[in-house]
């Protein structure tokens, strides 16, 4: 490592133009890059290659012809009441508004409709009674509907009745509101694989109900994932908005760091002037190293290298990372160059001395943070993989301008002034009597007087954060990527709320392996009829609402006067199947010919039968059962649970896997592996940083303890920030996991700072407490300027209508926050309780290490 620091320090030294153009070039090739990057959202690149995803992408591609989306209108009164006139006028603009918009393109003429509303029996009822529904009152509607839901069969009346509120009276006949869902199929849509034709024709949709129903007593909401996303453009503007704000407030308190009193021969202009110049430093090197980062990573990615994947919404958050350890660094550089300054040192040699001082720290820093996140390699989650990697680049990236940008530019401005006799040695000398030095020197007054009770109290904290992390809720919804003000955020609480989380929900079960077997045929029978008290599956009249191979025979052999449907009863295909051996219930004999039992099913009914199984070189290998659920977001981990115990018979079937997936239980799945992950890797991160710097101080000073030291107080941060998130009401989830690895990669360096700072003073003063004292006074204010001015930046992203970015705001200000207290506080407690117990045994505290001859 100090090879490396000698080398950088050396080549700044003699060819600070030539190390400031590099610097440069680099940057520019790497931004040629970066528009080349290529992007994923949505559970691409998340998904641990889960078996829920891998059967979702299976039958995308096998059953191509079912992949149907469902967009829900929710209808709603004012007069709590939608079983009326002006119910009904809204429901008739609407459906002519759905058939008058591109949405028409999309319907197939599904089996029960494309179209499906609470009204459609009343409608009926009314046509049948001679009455246009334009025209119909209060009191023939709500008669209508009366007399239409007592000649449903009962499964039909309860499948009606689920789309009226759960609040609805059905005697009266009144609803609070009532649904609509409209069924779009994707198989006219091909070459759609990011469905944004999909979201521009269901915009257009919207658009045409919205302007048919506008001014109506009773609204019609459209809703659905595509619509609730499909506005970015206000979201990006509170990003922008956010991220702007905070940059201005870093570079306001970047210049109260930076700034100079004015002392011997500095004016206040030159003092702005020189504060100003190292704040445009500072943050350029930041921007610098998020361009190379940005650049590195499309060359690791797809196009080039293929590392890595393309780049997604975690990686968003790597910026933060890279702003809390561009202002650590550049303050303590800074720090360091104008102490060495004030004390005599040329401009050159104050440079290079700085660098090779401050550097020591900083690649120490760099390294265990950048190997912490390294570990995320292991991880099953590839975004997570990504993550780790590009981290990795990042700090390595801010690390090396750091220490050639920064200090190049330095020594070309400030020898000029040195040739002239300009340069403010003077007033760079006196800068640990600034504010924040001098509070940090008294606080190292805790350190020296009372060590012990400091680290009891970290301790018994910890204690507290550990209690809070194993009590942390866990939650996560897409929703929260919603600002809070939405309109159509409305709209789904009132489907979660009103309408137990909607319909038009379809959980499909992926059945694969020699299907066509009697043993496969009678499980699946056992799995359907378990689904029937499942709770979210939809069992009207006490069977599931299941499309398989099942339904598509029951349809063809049952006949009208048994309950059946007179267009699809086919008494021919009813012998046939009868003599294969297939039995009234539909399960079949032992050693029947189930491949010519749907052979002849698929003779008679092409399409019905290939919407569900599937044949791999002329042998049925694909089953889709599609069941119509009910659970939404929220409910997705339970329907998962409570069909993996419906398909047991499957199973347990040799030769056969059964996998119930949708959006929503790949979604939940993803979270789950995101969180375990994060968890693991919390502990590698830590494990790892801790084992480096124990064999870096090993080798350095034959002190390895002084690594457990300095990773002891960034364990315990950790453990403060759960318990703070706990105090807070703050859910683990993906975002917040994630944060916690910025709590570690911002701990690290601000420790070890201190540890080094600490082993140079202690050889240059008798007593600890003296060497403490001094430690805390430079390196502390730099610290602390560093710290306060990423948490009041970041600490603006809690004005945010988005309560993801709320979190973050709160959680970085907790991390960063905390990872001050633990370096100020309690580090310096357990360097003096270390160096005390080295003395009373009688030992040399520190050995030499050739730090010195390293800074000369």
């Amino acid at each position: 490592m100090k090879l490396i620091i000698r080398f950088l320090s050396a080549a700044v030294g003699r060819a600070p133009k030539a190390v400031l153009v590099g610097a440069l070039a680099l940057t520019l090739v790497f931004g040629f890059f970066m528009p080349q990057a290529q992007t994923a959202t949505g559970n691409e690149g998340f998904s641990p290659d889960s078996a829920e995803f891998i059967a979702l992408q299976t039958i995308d591609e096998v059953f191509s012809d079912n992949s149907e989306v469902a967009v829900q209108v929710v209808f709603d009164g004012s007069a709590d009441d939608i079983i009326t006139s002006d119910g009904m006028a809204t429901y008739l603009a609407t459906r002519g508004a759905i058939a008058g918009s591109r949405a028409s393109e999309l319907m197939v003429g599904r089996p029960g409709g494309d179209v499906v509303g609470f009204f459609d029996p009343t409608l009926q009822a009314l046509a049948m009674m001679g009455i246009d529904p334009a025209t119909a009152t209060d009191a023939q509607i709500k008669q209508a509907f009366l007399g239409s839901s007592s000649e449903l069969p009962p499964e039909v009346k309860e499948l009606f009745a689920g789309l009226l509120s759960t609040h609805s009276d059905l005697s009266a006949p009144s609803a609070p509101a009532g649904l609509m869902v409209v069924f779009l199929n994707l198989a006219v849509l091909p070459d759609d694989p990011n469905q944004l034709e999909l979201q521009a024709i269901e915009v257009d949709m919207a658009h045409a109900i919205s302007a048919a129903t506008i001014g109506n007593a009773v609204s019609a909401e459209p809703f659905s994932f595509a619509l609730l996303f499909e506005d970015t453009g206000e979201f990006q503007k509170e990003i922008g908005r956010l991220f702007g704000t905070a940059f201005l407030i870093i570079l306001l308190i970047l210049g109260f760091v930076f700034w100079i009193h004015p002392k011997g021969r500095m004016t206040r202009r030159a003092a702005l002037r020189r504060a100003s110049a190292d704040v445009g430093l500072a943050l350029g090197v930041i921007i610098m190293s998020i361009v190379w980062m940005n650049g590195v990573g499309v060359l690791l990615g797809p196009g080039y290298l293929g590392w890595i994947g393309p780049f997604n919404e975690f990686l968003q958050i790597l910026p933060i990372l890279l702003i809390g350890l561009g202002v650590d660094y550049a303050i303590h550089l800074t720090a360091r160059y104008r102490e060495e300054v004030g004390q005599g040192a040329d401009v050159v040699g104050a440079a290079m001395r700085a660098s090779r001082t401050v550097g020591v720290a900083l690649i120490l820093a760099t390294v265990t943070t950048a190997v912490g996140f390294l570990t995320n390699i292991w991880s099953p989650v590839g975004a997570i993989t990504d993550f780790g990697i590009l981290a990795a680049v990042g700090i390595g990236a801010a690390f090396i301008l750091m220490l050639t940008f920064v200090p190049s530019v330095r020594i070309l401005l400030d020898r000029r002034a040195e040739a002239a006799g300009r340069l403010p040695t003077e007033a760079m000398g006196h800068s640990e009597n600034r504010f924040l030095p001098t509070l940090m020197g008294k606080a190292s007054y805790l350190a020296r007087k009372a060590p012990a009770f400091m680290v009891g109290i970290s301790l018994v904290l910890g204690g507290l954060g550990a209690w809070g992390w194993a009590n942390l809720d866990t939650r996560f919804s897409f929703t929260d990527f919603v600002p809070e003000h939405s309109s159509l955020l409305g709209t789904f609480n009132t489907i979660t709320d009103e309408f137990g989380g909607g319909f038009g929900e379809r959980t499909q079960v992926l059945i694969e392996g020699d299907v066509a077997r009697a043993s496969v045929h009678n499980a699946m029978l056992s799995s359907f009829m378990n689904m029937a008290d499942t709770p979210n599956v939809l069992s009207p009249g006490g069977r599931p609402e299941v499309e398989s191979p099942l339904s598509e025979l029951f349809f063809l052999v049952t006949p009208p006067e048994a309950g059946g449907d007179p267009t699809r009863y086919n008494a021919g295909f009813a012998a046939a199947a009868a003599s294969l051996g297939m039995h009234p219930d539909l399960s079949v004999a032992e050693g029947t010919d189930v491949a010519a039992l749907y052979d002849a099913a698929a003779a008679v009914d092409p399409d019905g039968m290939r919407r569900v199984v599937a044949k791999v070189d002329g042998v049925y290998h694909y089953i889709d059962m599609s069941v119509s659920t009910q659970a939404g977001e929220q409910g997705a981990k339970a329907l998962r649970d409570g069909l993996r115990v419906d398909l047991a018979p499957l199973d347990d079937t040799p030769g056969i896997t059964a996998v119930a997936t949708n959006e929503n239980i790949v979604s939940r799945g993803v979270v789950e592996a995101i969180q375990e992950s994060q968890l693991r890797s919390l502990f590698l991160t830590v494990g790892a940083a801790t084992l480096l710097l124990i064999f870096n101080f090993l080798i350095e000073s034959r002190r390895p303890a002084l690594g457990l030291l300095t990773m002891l107080p960034v364990a315990l941060v950790v453990l403060w920030v759960f318990g703070a998130m706990a105090l807070s009401g703050i859910a683990f989830n993906p975002v917040t996991a994630m944060i916690a690895s910025i709590a570690i990669g911002i701990g690290v360096p601000y420790t070890i700072h201190i540890t080094h700072r600490y082993q140079e003073d202690r050889k240059r003063f008798d007593t600890p407490e003296e060497a403490i004292r001094n430690t805390m006074t430079h390196t502390g204010g730099a610290l602390a300027g560093s710290a306060f001015t990423t948490v009041a930046g970041f600490g603006i992203l809690v004005t945010s209508s988005l309560k993801p970015f709320q979190q973050f705001g709160q959680v970085v200000a907790y991390a960063i926050g905390f990872a001050l207290l633990g370096a100020v506080l309690v580090l310096p407690s357990l360097l003096v309780l270390w160096d005390r117990w080295h003395r009373r045994r009688g030992d040399a505290v520190l050995e030499a290490t050739g730090l010195e001859a390293l800074a000369e």
